[in-house]
């Protein structure tokens, strides 16, 4: 039986020859010891065609299998998740024409995975499945969050035992639905670069895999599919895509999806990035500011700020050590991006707008993304007929608390006196008047 797949180093091109081999070398290059590899196919690329045609109904990312890094179809975890809408935002669409910009503006949205509601349910998906038929039956994995939530729903499905390590301001919510799977949680007195700090060592102690981060192979193969998603959805591929940053293994997945396909002349210009940080959290935007004003000067990329204990509203987000920027920074560069911040002071009046106008109920880094939109507005970064695509990475079920903050027209009343009836009208005027400077 031909081999379906392999794996190769992108710092040497050593080939690791399957996933049992790759697990054994503790999931790094038996040559140069680097943790980045990239998954390659015999199977012909061109069957994508098929795959994203009109006529296709796929039930799930599942139904890329030729171009995923699973063998056995027994082998398969999944809920459904991965073949989420591509939205048309014809608010945001306006926003832009006030702005004197006429582009074509969409949200993927995530939030309607089915196993976690976030856009990490088909990395956790794959790697699940990836996991299942290599036989690991105990994993870990350090998270601000949302990548432990879905692993944890994930492995669980496969009876796969996992040790999560949190930082100690990761949501309260999202340690509840860990626990709630029968996963192990260690919350750990620190930030997320401790975390992993503790995470590593358990792995290293117990002999347990522990997730690859943002270049997991499993992770970046799961979620390039999005990109083959958007070619079946839209009638023309995004030129601009807007990401709410932590690691950045969007970005890393997408470019893998399009030099897997560059040669099929589906996606004829390769998407501008933008990637937006909260305020409170920034270090890759505070680097790439760095060097875009020293004109990138040799080394640019390794040079960055680690933030130690960074504290903001978005705790999912919250990665003060930013590894992967030399990766991300790059590839910003490569598409003309920009790496900006959102301040996180206006999360909350994004939310409510988004709820008021569109009836969908966004996450905290989704609104990051959101924001980053009308930011990239004002700066000037989307121009005329560009089609951009935000990825709306969660909704607001684990954030209870943020979801309390939704709240703004309520009025305390003693008697049937302090009650008139109100116009809903009035509550768009005062919603929209808070983002006018972005116009």
């Amino acid at each position: 039986m031909e081999k379906k797949f392999q794996l190769r180093c992108t710092k040497c091109g050593h080939i690791t020859k399957d996933y049992k081999e790759w697990f054994e070398n503790k999931q790094k290059c038996s040559e140069c010891g680097s943790n980045w590899s990239k998954v390659e196919y015999t199977t012909d690329i061109s069957k994508v065609k098929e795959l994203i045609s009109k006529n296709a109904k796929p039930d799930s990312f599942y139904a890329y299998f030729d171009y995923l890094p699973l063998n056995n179809k027994e082998n398969i975890i999944t809920e459904g998740e991965g073949v989420i809408p591509v939205e048309d935002c014809p608010t945001l669409q306006k926003f832009a024409e006030k702005a004197g910009i006429n582009c074509k503006v969409f949200v993927y949205r995530n939030d309607l995975n089915p196993g976690t509601g976030t856009f990490k349910d088909v990395a956790a998906a794959m790697a699940a499945s990836v996991l299942k038929e290599n036989g690991v039956k105990q994993y870990c994995v350090a998270s601000t969050g949302n990548i432990a939530t879905g692993f944890a729903y994930y492995l669980a499905k496969a009876g796969i035992s996992l040790s999560v390590f949190i930082p100690q301001d990761a949501l309260m919510a999202n340690e509840a639905e860990i626990s709630a799977y029968g996963q192990r949680v260690y919350r750990v007195n620190g930030d997320y670069a401790h975390a992993k700090k503790i995470a590593a060592e358990y792995s290293a102690k117990y002999n347990i895999p522990m997730s690859g981060g943002n270049v997991d192979p499993a992770r970046v193969e799961a979620k390039k599919t999005m990109a083959f998603e958007w070619l079946r959805q839209m009638e023309t591929f995004p030129t601009v895509y807007v990401q709410a940053l932590s690691g950045g293994t969007g970005p890393i997945a997408i470019d893998k999806a399009y030099d897997d396909l560059k040669d099929l002349g589906l996606i004829t210009q390769y998407p501008k990035y933008i990637m937006v940080q909260p305020s409170n959290c920034d270090p890759m935007t505070q680097a790439w500011e760095k060097a875009k004003k020293a004109g990138f000067p040799d080394g640019w990329e390794q040079d960055y700020p680690i933030l130690e204990n960074p504290v903001t509203a978005v705790p999912t987000l919250a990665t003060g050590n930013p590894a992967t920027y030399p990766i991300i920074s790059s590839l910003v560069k490569k598409s003309g991006g920009e790496i900006i911040s959102f301040n996180e002071s206006e999360l909350y009046d994004i939310a409510r707008l988004v709820a008021y106008e569109k009836g969908v109920r966004i996450g905290p880094a989704s609104t990051i993304a959101v924001g980053g939109f009308l930011k990239s507005v004002k700066q000037k970064l989307i121009t005329n007929g560009d089609i951009v695509l935000i990825n709306i990475g969660e909704g607001v079920r684990r954030a209870p608390k943020f979801k309390e903050e939704m709240i703004y027209t309520t009025q305390r009343i003693d008697s049937i006196d302090d009650c008139e009836p109100y116009d809903r009208e009035k509550y768009r005027k005062i919603l929209w008047s808070k983002f006018d400077k972005y116009l």
